[in-house]
């Protein structure tokens, strides 16, 4: 499960890379994708379009990032410190002269 959040995650972070570069800017910019003088969509409505996907990927990127945090935190596992504490505590409570007649 982790592994297939993971790379969902992945290929979004690449996704968001690749929309916002596709996206003109106003200051220049790689801005691919500009003026057209006819066809499908105006350069207007191309970038209303570019923003509305990016901003879906963005927020699917926001869930599998907070998806991923709460799979990592499940597998909670002790530090070796911890069980280190944990096996010295444990040997102190034994008693140390043997109780079998």
């Amino acid at each position: 499960m982790e592994n297939t959040v993971l790379i969902i995650h992945v290929v979004l972070a690449f996704l968001i890379i690749i929309l916002v570069l596709l996206q003109k800017s106003e200051g220049g910019g790689l801005g691919i994708g500009g003026s057209q003088s006819g066809g499908f969509m105006t350069s207007r409505g191309t970038a209303n379009t570019l923003t509305k996907i990016t901003t879906v990927v963005g927020a699917l990127f926001f869930v599998t990032s907070i998806l991923l945090a709460i799979l990592s935190g499940s597998n909670y596992k002790p530090s070796i410190s911890q069980e280190i504490k944990n096996d010295n505590i444990n040997e102190k409570n034994d008693p140390k002269v043997p109780t079998d007649n």
